[in-house]
C-alpha cells in the first residue's frame, strides 16, 4: 500500500464524527456538490476513508468499496463513509470524489494531515470505523473488506473471527456441497449450458482450476490439463474425476470465452463462490489447481506442478501414488548410463534430470530423465538414443 507514512492504520477513541470534525473547524460535509450537516452520520456505523487520486492502490480498492457500500445500503444497513482526501489540490480531490457515492470532508490539506495524525493513519487507502473500542477493530480493515466484501460489516474483530471460522469449516469439513454450493445455488454449469448438481460430484476426485482467458500461462497449462482430463475420462469407466473451473476473468465475456474452450464444469461467473474459493485456498496467482479427494478433503494445492510433471499417471494424486512415481523415476535413472555418444549428435550427451523438455529427435515431450548436451541446446529421450558402436 502507498501512503503518507509507512505502517498501518489504527482505530481511535471517539465515535462521534460530528464532534471530531467540529473540533477541527469543519462546519459541513459534502454529498456530491451539495453541503450537508455534520449530523448526517448520526445513528450510523461511520467509517473514515483516507484516500487519494494519485494512489494506485486507492483507485483499485475504490470500486470494491463502492460495491460494498451499495450492497449494505440496499440491505438497509445504517452505514456512512466519510472521505478524507490526501490529494494534492482541489481539482484532484473533485476528480476522486466524483467516483464516490458517500460523503466527504471539504478539501483542506492541513485538515487532512491533522485528521490522519489523530487517527494514526500510516498508509493509503485506510478505512477506519469510528468506535470507542480500538481493540474491537481488525488491524487491516481494507484487506478484510477486500476478502469478505459486504459480509465484513460491521467491521469488527468478532465478525472477522466468525467469517474465518466459516472458511475453515468449509476447508476442513470434507463436505463438497458446503464448499461449492450454497442456499441459492446447488449446481455448477457445463459448457453446453447444463446445470450439474454438486451432489452428483460427491465421491469423485475434484480439481478446482483457477484461471482466466487473459492469462497466457493459463492457456499453456489448460492444454496440458485437457490432455490429462481426456485421458482419465476415456480410461476410467466410473469417470471418477472432474474439473471445476473457478474463473478470475475480468468480465462475463472473457468467462464465456474460457468456458467454450473447456469440456469440464464451472462455478457461474456471477456467483460469489468464485471469490470465496480464492480466499479459502489462498490463491495468489494463476493458473492454480487445487485437488480434492473423494472424501471431500483437500489433497493439495500444488495440482499444477503434479499435472505438469506426471500427467494422468498421478491419478488419484495421493501422497502414496506420487511416492510410487518418484520411486519408479529413481529406479529408471539408476538403470541408465551416466553419458552416451549418440550417432545423431556430434557432442557427448550426459544424463540429466529435467522436469519437462522436448526431445530433439522424436519431437515429443519428455520428463525426468534426458541425455543433454553441455555444448549446445540438445536433449534426447533415453529411448531415442542410438549409441555409436
Amino acid at each position: 500500500m502507498e501512503g503518507p507514512d509507512d505502517c498501518q492504520a489504527q482505530s481511535i477513541e471517539s465515535s462521534n464524527i460530528a464532534t471530531i470534525l467540529a473540533a477541527q473547524g469543519v462546519e459541513f460535509l459534502l454529498s456530491g456538490e451539495e453541503k450537508v450537516p455534520l449530523s448526517s452520520c448520526d445513528g450510523k456505523t461511520t467509517c473514515l476513508f483516507f484516500s487519494a487520486n494519485w494512489c494506485r492502490t486507492c483507485k483499485t480498492f475504490l470500486p470494491q468499496l463502492v460495491q460494498v457500500y451499495d450492497t449494505l445500503r440496499k440491505s438497509c444497513e445504517k452505514i456512512a463513509i466519510v472521505f478524507i482526501s490526501f490529494d494534492n489540490n482541489q481539482k484532484e480531490f473533485e476528480e476522486h470524489f466524483k467516483c464516490m457515492p458517500w460523503l466527504a470532508v471539504p478539501f483542506d490539506v492541513n485538515l487532512s494531515r491533522r485528521l490522519s495524525k489523530r487517527h494514526h493513519v500510516k498508509h493509503l487507502p485506510s478505512l477506519i470505523p469510528l468506535t470507542s473500542d480500538e481493540k474491537a477493530v481488525p488491524e487491516d480493515l481494507v484487506g478484510f473488506t477486500e476478502d469478505y466484501g459486504a459480509e465484513a460489516f460491521p467491521f469488527t474483530k468478532s465478525r472477522r473471527q466468525e467469517l474465518k471460522a466459516k472458511d475453515t469449516a468449509k476447508l476442513e469439513g470434507g463436505n463438497l456441497e458446503d464448499l461449492l454450493a450454497h442456499e441459492g445455488r446447488n449446481h455448477v454449469i457445463a459448457m453446453d449450458g447444463r446445470n450439474v448438481l454438486v451432489s452428483e460430484l460427491v465421491g469423485k476426485t475434484i480439481g478446482l482450476y483457477f484461471g482466466a482467458h487473459w492469462c497466457p500461462p493459463c492457456h499453456t497449462f489448460a492444454a496440458r490439463l485437457l490432455e490429462v482430463y481426456n485421458a482419465l475420462m476415456t480410461n476410467s469407466k466410473e469417470q471418477c474425476f472432474e474439473i471445476i473451473f473457478v474463473s478470475t476473468d475480468r468480465d462475463l465475456n472473457e468467462f464465456d470465452l474460457s468456458l467454450k474452450s473447456m469440456p469440464w464444469l464451472a462455478i457461474p461467473y456471477s456467483d460469489k463462490t468464485r471469490h470465496e474459493l480464492c480466499r479459502i485456498f489462498h490463491i495468489k496467482g494463476i493458473p492454480s489447481l487445487v485437488l480434492i479427494g473423494p472424501d471431500g478433503k483437500t489433497i493439495g494445492t500444488n495440482g499444477r506442478a503434479i499435472i505438469s510433471l506426471y500427467g494422468a499417471e498421478a491419478f488419484p494424486f495421493t501422497e502414496s501414488k506420487l511416492g510410487e512415481l518418484e520411486a519408479a523415476s529413481r529406479k529408471e535413472g539408476d538403470a541408465l548410463p551416466r553419458e552416451v555418444k549418440d550417432i545423431k549428435h556430434e557432442h557427448l550427451l550426459k544424463l540429466d534430470t529435467v522436469k519437462a523438455y522436448l526431445c530433439d529427435s522424436c519431437k515429443k515431450r519428455g520428463r525426468f530423465w534426458a541425455f543433454s548436451c553441455d555444448v549446445c541446446d540438445y536433449d534426447l529421450h533415453p529411448a531415442c538414443v542410438e549409441e555409436t558402436s
